[in-house]
């Protein structure tokens, strides 16, 4: 097996990690679970990626994949992970543990479960340097504090030596944080590191994150399913649904126009609050399949307002959409919103909807209001504002806003052919 060298010879283009085609299964009592199938995604230096969907979609076993975390009975049975170049999934054990850490970092769900109970939380920061860099305990233990200083816990000398019980859960998830850090990785994978925690902490560990993200350069791959939390943080999203990637982007272009329906039922499930009316709130009829039994075709189609024959029968591939320039095809997005058609319940009459917008939007998701998505913006107010108040989805100066037009993609037959007019 290829061993990992110790600076990979990366042009500047390139991403630094690279996932394409991944497949993970694990074998129950109920058949194969195919809890990823085909994902596949780039990250860039200083670029904040979030993989978007529902529990059980794939989200946080993609990220366990690239970490090498995965454990039996599962496995990682094709694709590739490429990092700086080299593919993680065909170097030896001992590679990939060299990497975790000073090349991959994780941030975990659950910080009180991640950490040991019966260790200080600057033991097992200390750990990293000692056991990665062969520091002397007491130099290590300085470098702990440091760490616990930079991601802002007060008083970090005196609470260096507590115990994770000792701290609240933002203040866990910050320690979590400072961890990953210890070795400057390359990439850091934060999984869902704001669930449990109330508004305004998760509003602290997103900025947090994202302040880290701009001083280190490190590629911040975020998993989630807060839709207010892309807006506010991700340069690009990748919307994951039953195992596979259905639509990916700039997030701005994303939450916008979505190109799939099960974006734009997202999109249209989320509270509005600000219309002033009473409305009823639109979720997605149904609920996702078993990854054990996914249904042929389009895995969304049982609960899709626009299926056609052709998606009970064939899986959509992801296409670059073609009303970007650059693109290579001509996917479109002149359907109805998903929001302004009627998804009753059952025994109910159908809800008189307005007709949609003539940009085909007719929902306005969480954090995206008529001024975040304006194009006249003025760069000199924001400039004044808060940085939790310039990271809007429309405000976003990152990497994602310097990829090609043509990086939007979406796997959906009736997008494709309502843009081709093909039939």
């Amino acid at each position: 097996m290829p061993s990992i060298p110790a600076s990979a010879d990366v042009t500047a283009a390139a991403p630094v990690l690279s996932v394409r085609d991944l497949v993970v299964e694990f074998p129950t009592t109920d058949g194969v679970v195919s809890a990823v199938n085909g994902v596949g995604f780039d990250l860039a230096a200083g670029e904040t990626l979030a993989i978007l969907g529902e529990s059980g979609s794939g989200k946080s076993v993609t990220a366990q994949a690239v970490m090498g975390l995965i454990e039996r009975p599962g496995r990682v049975v094709g694709g590739s992970v490429a990092f700086e170049g080299v593919d993680l999934l065909a170097a030896s054990s001992e590679d990939r543990r060299r990497v975790r850490g000073s090349g991959l970092a994780m941030v975990f769900q659950d910080p009180l479960s991640a950490l040991n109970p019966v260790w200080s939380v600057g033991f097992q920061i200390a750990e990293m340097f000692r056991v990665h860099r062969g520091l002397s305990r007491r130099e290590a233990r300085r470098r702990a504090v440091e760490l616990l200083e930079r991601v802002r816990i007060p008083g970090a000398a005196q609470r260096v030596g507590e115990y994770p019980h000792q701290f609240s859960g933002g203040m866990r998830q910050r320690v979590m944080i400072a961890m990953a850090l210890a070795l400057d990785p390359t990439v850091l994978i934060a999984d869902e590191p704001t669930t449990a925690l109330d508004v305004t902490v998760q509003a602290q560990i997103l900025e947090l994150l994202d302040d880290l993200r701009a001083e280190t350069g490190m590629g911040l791959l975020l998993i989630t399913h807060d839709l207010g939390v892309v807006a506010e943080t991700a340069d690009r999203v990748a919307v994951m649904y039953a195992g596979r990637i259905v639509e990916t982007g700039p997030t701005d272009a994303v939450l916008s126009a979505p190109a799939h329906p099960y974006t734009e039922g997202l999109l249209a499930s989320v509270p509005r609050g600000q219309s002033g009316r009473e409305e009823r709130l639109r979720p997605i009829a149904g609920a996702p399949p078993s990854l054990a039994r996914i249904p042929p075709g389009c895995p969304f189609h049982p609960r899709c307002p626009y299926v056609i024959e052709r998606c009970r029968s064939e899986r959509p591939p992801l296409a670059l959409l073609g009303h970007e320039p650059g693109a290579v095809s001509d996917l479109g997005t002149d359907r109805p919103a998903f929001s302004a058609r009627s998804v009753p319940r059952s025994g109910e009459p159908p809800i008189d909807r307005s007709p949609p917008d003539p940009a085909g939007v007719g929902w306005e998701p969480a954090g995206i209001g008529p001024e975040s998505a304006s194009a006249d913006r003025n760069p000199a107010e924001d400039a004044q504002k808060p940085a939790g108040d310039r990271q809007g989805a429309g405000d976003r100066q990152g990497a994602g806003d310097r990829q090609a037009a043509g990086d939007r993609q979406a796997a959906c037959w009736r997008s494709g052919e309502v843009g081709r007019g093909d039939g």
